[in-house]
């Protein structure tokens, strides 16, 4: 039998787009998510295991578009083969209380409509909760691209649980889903700039200013050229900074009452920097100090006419 790619397909092998096909390494237990089903997670979850399924074509045993065959039918067993191993993999990706709640379900789909019924469903609680968050979330010194992806799973979360409205007449000229989405999309724009920290005050003025005022896509890619220009900026001025730290040294004043003091007049007659224990002073010594003062009483005997063995006489004329 020849295939329409012109290679030859032999008689009786598998169809592998079929959705009953299923591939040697593919068996029950396998874990295909990257968290189990919890009573918080399941947005994330559904959005995983649906991704999963379609990768495997078997999302019609799931939705119910691919309905059990009857017993006597030829794909009964491969149908029922099939349906057993998606739940397999529904079942492994849940906690144990979960788990112990379904595994008595007969069909895949049955697994599935249950889980939408109790965790998909629009949650009061749970939208507030988003909210709140959302308006709780600042940038805080974290940079642009980690702020920006905490925010884009709110908003996924909150879109999953509060949808915008579409029409679905099929005759609507006006646009309004159209309308709808823009607006939808300022409001996230709004939220991010205001959560941004104040060093990008100018960068979000400019985006404010701007006319038409630019996508959120857009006006993120310019907050993360900015915060990168603002890094080699300061990257170019550590060297310097770091330089002129090294070479100020502080000079140490020691704190000596000697230093404060005015260079001795009697500093010129000796050469010693000894401290004179009479008067205290520094640049002389005692002896110094004791023949200046013979020398000065010996001038003023002189002018008053006392000779200097002590006797009085008369003044020297």
């Amino acid at each position: 039998m020849a295939s329409d790619d012109g290679g030859t397909k032999k008689e009786g092998s598998p169809d592998i787009n079929s959705p009953f096909y299923i591939h040697a390494s593919d068996y029950p237990k396998q874990m295909h998510v990257n968290d189990t089903l919890t009573d918080s997670n399941y947005t994330d979850w559904f959005q995983e295991m649906l991704n999963f399924l379609f990768a495997k074509n078997k999302v019609g045993f799931v939705d119910g578009t691919l309905k059990k065959p009857e017993k006597t039918a030829t794909d009964y067993m491969a149908w029922m083969r099939c349906d057993a191993m998606v739940k397999g993999w529904l079942t492994t990706a849940m906690e144990k209380d979960i788990r112990s709640s379904v595994k008595y379900a007969n069909t895949a789909s049955e697994i599935w409509s249950d889980l939408r019924e109790r965790f998909g469903k629009e949650s009061a609680p749970r939208a507030y909760e988003l909210k709140q968050t959302l308006s709780n979330t600042h940038q805080s010194g974290v940079s642009v691209s980690a702020y920006y992806t905490k925010l884009r799973g709110l908003w996924d979360e909150i879109e999953s649980i509060l949808p915008v409205p579409r029409c679905t007449c099929d005759k609507c000229s006006c646009g309004v889903g159209k309308k709808m989405n823009e607006l939808r999309e300022k409001e996230k724009l709004y939220e991010f700039l205001m959560g941004l920290d104040a060093d990008f005050a100018v960068i979000k003025t400019q985006i404010l200013a701007m006319n038409p005022i630019p996508t959120l896509g857009i006006s993120y890619h310019l907050v993360a050229e900015d915060e990168r220009q603002k890094m080699i900026s300061g990257e170019k001025k550590t060297p310097s900074e770091g330089a002129a730290f090294k070479t100020f040294k502080p000079v140490r004043r020691e704190n000596n009452a000697t230093q404060n003091k005015a260079a001795p007049k009697y500093q010129k007659h000796g050469d010693t920097d000894e401290q004179c224990t009479e008067c205290g002073r520094n640049g002389h010594n005692h002896q110094i100090n004791t023949k200046i003062k013979q020398q000065t009483r010996k001038h003023n005997n002189c002018k008053t006419g006392i000779v200097e063995n002590g006797n009085y006489g008369e003044p020297i004329i």
